[in-house]
């Protein structure tokens, strides 16, 4: 049986990690060698991680906190507005905006029947629990009257938002998504035929 030696191992598990590919790999795995105090605060950060970081019982991002997440916690968020995202990663870029200021529920991915990913394994089922549950203390703080989808204008994200539409609207909510198109600061010409198209759909009156 060939053995397979520990800097190969290390160069195959680096290249696991999304966007890094064999050749990045490789080059992470010698600078790990050539740094030891980098390789032992990579091994303390990651054992951190492992230990102390678990899903927020409300939102179902990531946290370091007991129970619920910073953004849950903060009581001078909006509780009638409702950010719907794929990933927890997705919070941070929206947040660095500071143009919302509402709570967020993390789908934890999107609908592909490519790759068999269906309603019932992303977090939809906690989604209409969290909004029945809003409504119930809705004599207390505002319960939830709109959600904002922001999910990728990719084929997995518009099949989840057609399906979140269609649910979500049924119980009588505002759904409104977040508006995708030509960047700003961007040359027309190097933009892609689906996101001119999705950008000529979402035009504006001036």
């Amino acid at each position: 049986m060939l053995r397979i030696g520990a800097l190969e191992r290390l160069v195959h598990q680096l290249n696991r990690l999304p966007g890094v590919g064999p050749k990045t790999a490789q080059r992470l795995a010698y600078q790990i060698l050539r740094e030891p105090d980098l390789s032992t605060g990579l091994q303390e950060a990651l054992i951190a991680v492992r230990e102390s970081i678990h899903q927020c019982n409300v939102c179902f991002s990531y946290t370091d906190e007991p129970s619920i997440c910073r953004y849950c916690a903060d009581h001078a968020r909006r509780t009638d507005v409702l950010c719907i995202v794929e990933e927890p990663s997705d919070i941070v870029r929206i947040e660095s905006s500071g143009a919302f200021r509402g709570r967020y529920h993390v789908l934890h991915g999107a609908i592909s029947p490519l790759d068999n990913i269906g309603p019932d394994d992303l977090k939809i089922r906690e989604l209409l629990e969290r909004i029945e549950e809003s409504r119930a203390v809705g004599d207390v703080t505002p319960g939830i009257s709109e959600i904002i989808l922001a999910l990728d204008p990719d084929l997995e994200g518009d099949t989840t938002v057609l399906y979140l539409a269609k649910v979500l609207g049924e119980r009588g909510l505002k759904v409104t998504r977040i508006a995708s198109g030509v960047p700003l600061g961007s040359d027309i010409d190097y933009v892609d035929d689906r996101t001119l198209g999705r950008a000529l759909e979402n035009r504006v009156e001036l």
